[in-house]
């Protein structure tokens, strides 16, 4: 069960990393097209590791992988930074975690020609885990307009390639080395990164004509807590290479446990700069959230017992 642990350490940091990302993208860095270029490009720092950790070319199968496992992992992150940009993180985090699991048992299934077959408890943990994430992101005051829905679109574009770079890392991880493997996805990150610059003008305006830089301050924290991000991104690429197959989606299932710190963090930091993460918080919402995030639990806890 090492990689249990592994896993609830990645998701106690991403809870901290994920609030300092709504700050940035509530201010100081607003474009979540910049902000996922400048992650996709620190993504690139993992080069330096090549001379210690016996890098090899693989082949082109495993190096196209590899790619498409990190252009996967840096498109999750735009439509990710776009929705907390525009919604609650304490609503979309779960929303993302509880959609996740089941586009990564989706996959699975497809990719091993059905040799992973969904059961009855599993199917039952899977609509708890949906209804949670669709529970968690409703707003009821504003239920005529229907405006909780907007909010999943976005969730489900972040799980969706979430789960397909998650997935075809596991795949990658099965014939490489853990930082061989590692090193050639961040590499694909990076590439995406390339990509986004190419082909968006905004972006390039963004970086080049409006903002040639950040400010200190925003960039220490920037750094920081991309430096965090790393951390925890190393520590669910490890549980990820160290889990069977089958346990890649209950991975992801485990980030029932980050909400718990989310939704404390975010209570804690609401009050302190509510003019920053600008979430609701009144008895009413903290109680729809925890219902939320029990019934996400439930269904964590049918698949994590399995």
């Amino acid at each position: 069960m090492n990689w249990f642990f592994v896993a609830v350490s990645a998701y106690f940091i991403l809870a901290v990393v994920y609030l300092i990302d709504k700050y940035l993208l509530a201010g100081p860095i607003p474009n979540p097209k910049v902000y996922a270029f400048y992650v996709g490009i620190l993504g690139l720092v993992a080069l330096f590791l090549i001379p210690f950790v016996g890098f090899y070319y693989p082949g082109f199968f495993q190096v196209f992988l590899a790619f498409l496992s990190g252009t996967s992992f840096i498109f999750s992150l735009f439509w990710f930074f776009k929705a907390i940009r525009l919604f609650e993180v304490s609503r979309i985090v779960p929303a993302v975690g509880g959609i996740l699991p089941v586009f990564s048992y989706l996959l699975v299934f497809i990719f091993s020609w059905g040799k992973e077959r969904f059961f009855l408890q599993e199917f039952f943990a899977f609509l708890l885990l949906v209804f949670g994430s669709v529970f968690i992101a409703y707003k009821p005051r504003s239920f005529s307009k229907k405006s909780w829905a907007k909010s999943l679109p976005f969730s489900a574009a972040a799980a969706f390639f979430l789960a397909l770079s998650f997935v075809l890392a596991k795949y990658v991880y099965l014939s490489l080395p853990f930082w061989t493997g590692y090193i050639w996805i961040r590499m694909g990150g990076g590439l995406a990164a390339l990509i986004f610059l190419v082909f968006s003008s905004e972006l390039k305006k963004e970086l080049f004509e409006v903002k040639m830089g950040m400010q200190r301050k925003t960039t220490g924290i920037f750094l920081t807590n991309q430096a965090a991000g790393a951390l925890s991104n190393i520590l669910q690429n490890w549980s990820i290479a160290l889990a069977p197959l089958a346990y890649v989606a209950i991975i992801n299932a485990l980030q029932g446990i980050q909400y718990v710190f989310l939704l404390v963090f975010a209570v804690l930091f609401s009050l302190k700069f509510p003019q920053l993460l600008k979430e609701e918080i009144s008895r009413e919402i903290i109680l729809q959230k925890i219902v939320a995030i029990l019934l996400i639990g439930a269904g964590l806890a049918i698949l994590a017992f399995l």
